[in-house]
């Protein structure tokens, strides 16, 4: 069988077709817990979250898998951009992924 290359010198770049990256698939939920878990790492972070979203340490633990929860964390990620750029290479994702999942969240 020959080849016939210029079937494909015809139709220029080929397209590779690719998987999707791991930030496109997580859920929302899924990226607010990763973001929540990447926040708490850090003291004084953990304690601005803590501050700024008006939670306590037990309503966050019993609130895990509130959507509204979800989307204070993110919110809180959000409106400060140093912490949003970081927590998105941090988590292999980017800025504007966890800005609409905080959206998806409180909608």
């Amino acid at each position: 069988m020959r080849m016939r290359w210029w079937l494909y010198a015809k139709a220029g770049a080929l397209t590779i077709i690719r998987e999707p990256s791991k930030a496109e698939t997580r859920s929302s939920d899924v990226l607010a817990l990763e973001a929540l878990g990447w926040a708490l790492a850090d003291e004084q972070r953990a304690e601005r979250l803590l501050s700024l979203t008006g939670l306590t340490p037990d309503q966050l633990r019993n609130s895990l898998t509130d959507r509204s929860v979800q989307a204070a964390v993110l919110e809180f990620l959000a409106n400060h951009e140093p912490d949003l750029v970081r927590a998105a290479e941090a988590l292999d994702t980017t800025p504007e992924t966890l800005v609409a999942a905080a959206r998806e969240l409180s909608a």
